[in-house]
């Protein structure tokens, strides 16, 4: 026996990932914003849908598009941290609510109904208090089951408030396209048999859809047909673990504000210890009096102590001056939230302590919050085709970029990989056996055997064997920024290899085969 549709609300927030991603970057969410994931636009403002910029677009067509786009990086955690305030809100309004994915949530609609005084309140009191968090353009839609609810909110246009009458869900999506329920290859199946829209979909007879398109064909059927069987399945919150703190008045001195958190930070922790848990990672978020907003990650190579939580709101706040240094603007509002967690089981010390790392540990920390966040570094290898560029110091107890060696860098040097690298190139001269200076023409061959060279005007000494040249060329579409460079190997008399690059300045030691 099929049971009756539960009346769902869904509330919608259209275009989330770029609100969220503009919020952060305090960005004008109106203006022409888009996002990009794998050289490809993943969601664009509304703005930008005006001038012809579209999902799935290459970057360079939507640049063309919309000349004065603003491209950003999507960041699916950004989606979630960025909602989750939207949804502990909406929590306090009306509670049992689902995430269906970020900017999106379901509710049954029987209590909020009943306190509100009918479908129509609930849902204006829901819109109420999305608004007082800043979100605009939210929509809700009230029908029998979610996904239909879902699109009576997406289609509810300038009422922002849009309700299918009990058993009417069938009618009001059966013109909608039937993409919305199957996969790309179904749809285009689907397509070719001339059945375009969900009302054609929900006609074909169950038994064949079963057959033909198996458990996900007629879990699809089911909803063109208005037989949705999902639920609500509220969520439970997680514990508290972020604080909070409102200033006032506001503090425009860093170290008033150091010392006016240390409480805050000892509470933060202590959260988590009374539940045998550690924090590896944080986020700062800073509001100051000019509307203005500040949100960085902290990350640490054990887990966090109240001092360790103090020095990283202070080096958030002090940048590149001092402690006692004045603020631009005066900060109202303080937020920590843990970011990584870990059970302390996982971080307890050995029967006989750590010995030497945990003494390297503390020694770094230390001189790490008298010198500031970059103070202490560690050397990482990073992508890139000149060595130098590989070097990346990393601040102490960060995490090395992702970004390293994995993506192709055609004209890097393939491994074995010099002992040293020159920070500083060291200029050299390479001559040949006539006392000229070795040259390369522009199809990339020398003009004459080295014979001998000379490391930073020092005494010249013979040639026993070399390679190359091999060109390096870089970023040659922006005449500003682009660069080519060829290398080149020596082995000297001594038996030991250098690696040389030149460019329209000379000859330079770029490394040393140690």
């Amino acid at each position: 026996m099929t049971s009756e549709p539960t009346r769902t609300i869904v509330l919608w927030c259209p275009d989330w990932p770029v609100f969220a991603a503009c919020r952060e970057a305090g960005l004008d969410p109106t203006a022409a914003v888009a996002l990009t994931q794998s050289g490809l636009i993943f969601a664009c403002s509304a703005a930008a849908r005006r001038d012809g910029v579209a999902r799935g677009l290459k970057l360079r067509e939507a640049q063309y598009r919309s000349p004065t786009i603003t491209l950003l990086d999507y960041d699916a955690a950004l989606d979630v941290r960025v909602f989750e305030p939207v949804v502990r809100r909406v929590e306090e309004t009306v509670p049992g609510v689902q995430l269906i994915r970020p900017g999106t949530l379901a509710m049954r609609a029987r209590g909020p109904a009943r306190y509100y005084g009918g479908e129509d309140a609930a849902a204006r009191a829901l819109l109420d208090t999305v608004a007082e968090l800043g979100v605009p353009g939210a929509r809700v839609g009230v029908a029998d089951g979610p996904f239909a609810a879902e699109q009576a909110a997406r289609g509810a246009g300038q009422s922002s408030v849009g309700i299918i009458a009990p058993g009417a869900s069938a009618a009001f999506i059966a013109p909608l396209p039937v993409a919305l329920v199957v996969d790309p290859r179904t749809t285009t199946l689907l397509n070719r048999l001339g059945v375009r829209t969900l009302g054609e979909f929900a006609a074909l007879p169950e038994a064949d859809v079963r057959r033909r398109f198996g458990a996900a064909g007629a879990f699809a059927h089911d909803r063109a047909a208005g037989r949705e069987q999902a639920r609500v399945l509220a969520r439970t919150p997680p514990p508290e673990f972020e604080v909070q703190q409102e200033f006032e008045p506001p503090l425009d001195r860093i170290d008033q504000l150091a010392f006016a958190i240390r409480v805050r930070a000892d509470e933060f922790i202590e959260r988590m210890r009374a539940v045998r848990l550690v924090c590896t990672g944080i986020r700062v978020e800073l509001d100051d009096e000019r509307g203005g907003h500040s949100s960085r990650s902290w990350l640490h190579p054990r887990w966090f102590t109240p001092a360790d939580v103090v020095d990283r709101v202070r080096w958030q706040l002090q940048g590149a001056g001092t402690a006692d240094s004045g603020l631009a603007s005066p900060i109202v509002r303080l937020r920590i939230v843990p970011e990584r967690v870990d059970s302390t089981g996982n971080h307890e010390e050995g029967l006989w302590g750590g010995g030497p790392d945990e003494r390297v540990h503390h020694g770094l920390t230390r001189v790490q919050s008298m010198l500031g966040h970059d103070g202490v570094v560690t050397a990482a290898i990073g992508g890139g085709r000149m060595l130098a560029d590989r070097q990346v110091l990393v601040p102490w107890g960060d995490r090395a970029p992702e970004r390293t060696g994995d993506a192709p860098w055609p004209g890097s040097l393939p491994t074995l990989a010099p002992a040293s690298v020159f920070r500083e190139r060291l200029p050299i001269g390479l001559i040949d056996a006539s006392g000229s200076p070795v040259a390369i023409d522009g199809r990339g061959a020398i003009s004459a055997t080295p014979e001998r060279f000379a490391v930073a005007g020092g005494a010249a000494a013979p040639v026993r064997a070399w390679a190359g040249p091999w060109p390096v060329v870089e970023r040659w579409w922006d005449p500003e920024h682009a660069k080519r460079v060829h290398r080149f190997q020596i082995v000297d008399d001594d038996g030991c290899a250098w690696l040389l690059v030149r460019d329209d300045e000379g000859w330079w030691a770029e490394a040393r085969y140690d």
